[in-house]
């Protein structure tokens, strides 16, 4: 009997605890990927304003050392699931003006992830 009282203690316990660990799990990623979208729009803004035209790839951002590394989007976990954005049609330039998450679904506050 004081082993069922004391299982049923920790189940307790456990069904109080386990939706807040992964709630909070799930605020730290968007954490992350709002610090690794605005190291890399960063990165896009020097580019620009050093050579005056925006990398044609991500990885141009690498080879030129304006990144160490491609950050990796921390919903996909994946470092080639940034979706590239244009610049707009009447600043006649091309490459990457803007990134956007790749991940699919809604954060925490009801926003799409791919309108990060």
């Amino acid at each position: 009997i004081e082993l069922l009282v004391v299982f049923a203690i920790l189940a307790t316990l456990l069904t109080l605890a386990v939706p807040r660990y992964f709630a909070s799990v799930e605020r730290s990623k968007e954490a992350v990927l709002k610090q690794n979208l605005s190291a890399l729009r960063n990165a896009i803004d020097q580019f620009h304003s050093d050579t005056g035209k925006y990398p044609e790839r991500l990885e141009d951002l690498v080879e030129k050392r304006y990144l160490r590394t491609i950050p990796a989007d921390p919903i996909t976990e994946r470092t080639d699931s940034w979706v590239p954005q244009p610049p707009p049609a009447d600043s006649g330039m091309s490459g990457i003006y803007d990134v956007r998450s790749g991940a699919e679904g809604k954060a925490s506050d009801g926003s799409e992830f791919a309108q990060w």
